[in-house]
């Protein structure tokens, strides 16, 4: 079983890829004695997954995959965009970010959006990219009380109930995370070295 480190502190996120990713040791930040917060400040997706995976790959000298994540909303230019879980500010919860963005779309028939999620990969010495997108709109109120983040709020295209409303194993199975996971695990399972 190949150990490839999470570079991430959020165990949603965490519980999410070791459901995705069964046939892999899947470690997180703390089981590496990384507590350190790692600055994203790139202005993109892609840029931010290479910066926390180039980090843990180069500080601790092991393979590592990252991601980055946004929701992208088409009315608000792509925002929150690559700011997503600061949206409402630093420090910020993720109801916060959710109460602003219901605010900012106020009154506004375009409620199209989509979820992306960036995978850098660092593995033995190489680094490659994987991307999931799932398009979908934002509902008007919060429904339901599972997941994390704008999940009680997004309506995948295709489905009448919001991720928070679903299962982990459906919203897995369609998600961007899922999506872009889903790359990644097919090129573990076809890598050779």
């Amino acid at each position: 079983m190949k150990k490839l480190v999470f570079a991430t502190h959020n165990l949603h996120k965490l519980e999410e890829i070791r459901n995705i990713l069964k046939n892999h040791e899947i470690v997180g930040l703390p089981e590496i004695g990384c507590h350190e917060d790692i600055v994203e400040d790139a202005d993109n997706l892609q840029g931010n997954a290479k910066i926390k995976a180039d980090f843990v790959t180069n500080r601790f000298h092991l393979d590592c995959f990252a991601d980055d994540t946004g929701l992208e909303v088409e009315a608000l230019d792509g925002a929150p965009g690559v700011y997503s879980a600061r949206y409402a500010g630093e420090g910020c919860s993720y109801h916060d970010n959710v109460v602003k963005l219901l605010e900012a779309l106020d009154g506004v028939e375009n409620r199209k959006a989509r979820f992306r999620t960036v995978i850098a990969l660092n593995l033995n010495g190489e680094q490659y990219f994987f991307e999931g997108i799932v398009n979908g709109k934002i509902l008007t109120e919060e429904h339901g009380d599972g997941g994390f983040g704008y999940d009680p709020i997004f309506q995948p295209d295709g489905f009448d109930e919001s991720f928070a409303e679903m299962n982990m194993e459906t919203k897995n199975r369609i998600s961007h995370r899922g999506r872009a996971t889903a790359k990644l695990v097919d090129f573990l399972n076809n890598y050779e070295k």
